[in-house]
């Protein structure tokens, strides 16, 4: 399973963004709600979703969506499942560390 994976340093912060693969350069809305997955923030790497959440584990930030990542970031309790929202039935999740 391939999920894109992409690494933005800014001011010595890092934050990952990762997305399944088939949701990359496509929008979802509901009500006042939009994400758009876009090459430009989620398109990086493409790589096997263990390399992913390898990444993930140790990430301060992160946004991820889709169903996979979201399942496997559940799953290796990286991500509680209270911390899931969801767009338009699209599974999305950040992490912010202060």
């Amino acid at each position: 399973m391939k999920v894109y994976i992409k690494i933005h340093i800014r001011n010595e912060i890092e934050t990952v963004a990762c997305c399944d693969k088939d949701l990359l350069c496509k929008v979802f809305k509901e009500g006042n709600l939009r994400i758009e997955i876009t090459d430009q923030f989620f398109g990086g790497e493409l790589v096997d979703i263990s390399e992913a959440i390898a990444i993930l584990k140790e990430a301060s930030y992160f946004n991820i969506v889709g169903d996979k990542i979201i399942k496997e970031a559940i799953d290796c309790q990286i991500l509680p499942k209270e911390g899931v929202r969801r767009i338009n039935g699209v599974p999305m999740a950040l992490k912010m560390m202060f």
